[in-house]
């Protein structure tokens, strides 16, 4: 099993997100029993939509650019899942993280199935005209099977409100009428939901703040370490220092920065508008975007991208709790070893569902032509993220497994009996 698993996760070097993702779940049905055919049907996406689409660049010439958007399972309602611009982009990547959506909206007990999309391309590299021609292409080719009621997407790595509210323009365009529900993450003037902007990093602290009361930690003056310093990463600094946390270190793409005694978070970000990274903030040292992991801390919150937290990383973290801001930061191998290692992991599922959360209190305020406050919706948010993580973690003790592996427990269960009582068609 070790080999299989060593071989699926790491082959030449390379960490497949797919294969992980496929390995988590394998570990959850073999827990549950899960009936051989519902086993293969759950362990494969739904739909697969791979699309090939020219933009007009602002040269003249014409660009073919790779997008894609995966549909895991529907069996509780539609697809619910973000679009990501990278370079890096694969169709595996985005099939793994459809299936983490799967289960993350099974967690919280929304309404939803997965699914996840992605282009192949750096829009740093692109200007804002080639950017927006980029999405409203991209919106075209996918609308085929996106819709408020089949699969709403919502930002991502590298998109925003305004990726969002472009996509809604073509969308209705094409139907004639406007329809805010066909995405979310949309500015507030287009139907977005007050506090969507801080839900994944709200939701995460919600989890710290309750993992830190199962295990006796106090917050106040505890040491905080963010890898990853965009939206999730930045706002998850700033509420852990009103928490009362000391937040020693952070990092961006470009590098990292660390101060044992502490950084004013809002001079970081102040220091990152102006300068495009966190690099370089006086009064810090250098760091890399691999060694701020091992910083010794608290807590650590991974919100950057895929396979941070690895078999050859594991043995050497120092935190006492990982909260998984990010989607897929730590390897199946490197769960094993942190969880031998008495380290509290809070997996991406749970820790980062306040997206997508507060992504369905804007789809049902859409629907229903409605607008919350945002009191009443960071209200609803802590309900759901702390029932969450009470289910989550009485069914990790009652199995005596890792936190993950009680939140895949969780989420599978749902959407096994969803996808059985609805049964096979035709």
């Amino acid at each position: 099993m070790e080999d299989v698993r060593q071989m699926a996760t790491e082959q030449i070097g390379v960490i497949n997100p797919w294969a992980v993702a496929q390995q988590q779940f394998d570990l959850a049905a073999e827990k549950l029993n899960l009936d051989p055919g519902l086993r293969r049907v759950l362990r494969e996406p739904r739909r697969e939509l791979t699309v090939h689409f020219p933009v007009k660049m602002d040269d003249g010439t014409v660009r073919v650019f790779t997008g894609y958007r995966v549909q895991h399972n529907l069996s509780r309602g539609p697809a619910k899942g973000g679009i990501r611009y990278h370079q890096d982009v694969t169709l595996d990547e985005v099939k793994a993280l459809a299936m983490w959506m799967t289960w993350k909206c099974a967690v919280v007990g929304i309404p939803y199935g997965g699914g996840k999309g992605g282009v192949v391309v750096d829009p740093k590299k692109l200007s804002r005209r080639e950017v927006e021609g980029l999405t409203r292409r991209f919106a075209t080719e996918i609308s085929i099977i996106i819709g408020p009621e089949r699969d709403i997407p919502a930002p991502d790595v590298n998109t925003n409100a305004q990726t969002m509210a472009w996509i809604m323009d073509t969308y209705s365009m094409h139907v004639g009428y406007t329809v805010p529900a066909v995405v979310t993450g949309k500015p507030i003037s287009l139907g977005g939901s007050e506090g969507r902007n801080e839900a994944t990093a709200r939701g995460a602290v919600y989890c710290v703040a309750e993992a830190a009361k199962h295990l006796a930690l106090d917050l106040h003056g505890a040491k905080v370490v963010v890898q990853g310093f965009g939206n999730a990463g930045s706002i998850a600094a700033q509420l852990m220092a009103q928490e009362g946390s000391t937040v020693i270190a952070v990092s961006d793409s470009q590098g990292g920065i660390h101060n044992a005694r502490g950084l004013d978070i809002d001079r970081v970000i102040a220091w990152k508008q102006e300068h495009g990274t966190v690099v370089g903030f006086p009064g810090a040292e250098a760091v890399s975007n691999q060694a701020i992991l091992e910083i010794p801390c608290d807590v650590l919150i991974p919100a950057a991208l895929e396979n941070q937290i690895t078999a050859r990383n594991a043995d050497r973290i120092q935190a006492k709790i990982v909260a998984e801001a990010a989607n897929g930061p730590t390897t199946p191998e490197a769960d094993a070893t942190l969880f031998e290692r008495g380290i509290f992991l809070i997996p991406d599922i749970l820790c980062n569902a306040g997206g997508v959360t507060v992504s369905y209190f804007e789809w049902v305020q859409d629907l229903n032509r409605d607008h919350w406050s945002e009191a009443m919706v960071n209200a609803k948010l802590k309900e759901i993220m702390t029932k969450a993580f009470g289910e989550t973690l009485a069914l990790s003790q009652r199995h005596e497994v890792n936190m993950r592996t009680g939140a895949y427990l969780l989420a599978v269960d749902r959407v096994a009996q969803a996808t059985a009582l609805r049964g096979l068609y035709p």
